[in-house]
């Protein structure tokens, strides 16, 4: 559905987007991860029609999105920084969204009233709680029934029952209309239990780009002993990304999936060996380890 080719967008000299390409297929949940500074909210505007590019094409649907109010009425934005007029109320806010989408439900705006009942829909927005003011966006947002939904750091400021709430509301309307979810967050763990895909961004452009489960296939946590304590000469096909030693065993990341990595490590006749899954926290991290991102040990 989307198609970012070569990207580029600069602000005063400063290169904010480099050659950036993504692809993202219709009906999917697709995560944008990377460090402060790498370009993730750059490429979102861009995405949304907010920005126009120095060079590069974005495409949503085979057309172009930079002013074609065609596309951009199916497309709902929730950015990290809410925006509402000074004195609007929930209310208000629904009859603005109603003139700009043409979709927007009414009558669903009535059926979730019940999962956001701490909202008070004619009090003005800037006057309820951080929290309160996300919970309407997302009120709003869904009812105008986008076909591509762009989330910015999404559920910052919610209660753990809330964040579950709209994740449950939005992965519904991911399974049943086929809406197209792109979210960047740092909240790797949430974005783990929801996205299909994953982009990893450095710098400007992306250095990685994989089905989540491909991700994780491509990578193995190892736990292993010797009868020597000192671990011996691995295999060349074994690229280690990470090694820590307690004791007598080894924890090591590497880049290999699993059922291959415990042949290697099995033909070594070791006196210990677990394999276990990598997080997607995991990934990122010895991930961007590899491209000079500075990092913290995070095996115990």
């Amino acid at each position: 559905m989307i198609q970012v080719q070569d990207l580029t967008k600069s602000f005063d000299g400063f290169l904010a987007l480099d050659h950036a390409t993504m692809n993202v297929r219709k009906g999917s949940v697709y995560g944008i991860v990377g460090p402060n500074g790498a370009g993730k909210s750059t490429l979102m505007r861009h995405v949304t029609g907010v920005y126009r590019p120095d060079s590069g094409t974005i495409l949503i649907d085979g057309q172009p999105v930079y002013e074609n109010p065609e596309i951009k009425e199916r497309i709902a934005y929730i950015p990290d920084e809410l925006y509402y007029f000074a004195q609007a109320s929930t209310e208000t806010m629904k009859r603005y969204y109603q003139t700009l989408y043409p979709r927007f439900s009414a009558e669903r705006f009535e059926k979730l009233r019940e999962y956001f009942p701490s909202i008070d829909t004619k009090a003005p927005i800037r006057r309820l709680s951080k929290g309160m003011q996300k919970q309407a966006i997302f009120w709003l947002s869904l009812c105008c029934q986008p076909d591509l939904l762009i989330l910015d750091e999404p559920v910052d400021g919610l209660d753990p029952v809330m964040r579950r709430q709209i994740w449950s509301l939005i992965m519904a309307d991911a399974s049943e209309r086929e809406m197209t979810v792109l979210i960047s967050s740092h909240n790797l763990r949430e974005l783990e239990d929801v996205c299909d895909h994953v982009g990893i961004m450095h710098r400007g452009r992306f250095i990685l780009e994989q089905s989540l489960s491909d991700l994780q296939e491509g990578f193995s946590k190892v736990q292993v002993a010797f009868r020597s304590p000192e671990l011996p000469e691995l295999p060349p096909e074994i690229k280690v990304l990470h090694h820590q030693k307690s004791g007598r065993v080894h924890s090591l990341i590497i880049r290999e999936n699993p059922e291959a990595a415990r042949k290697a490590f099995e033909a070594m006749s070791p006196l210990l060996l677990d394999l276990l899954p990598l997080t997607l926290e995991e990934i990122f991290i010895y991930e961007l380890g590899g491209v000079d991102y500075e990092i913290k040990d995070i095996l115990l």
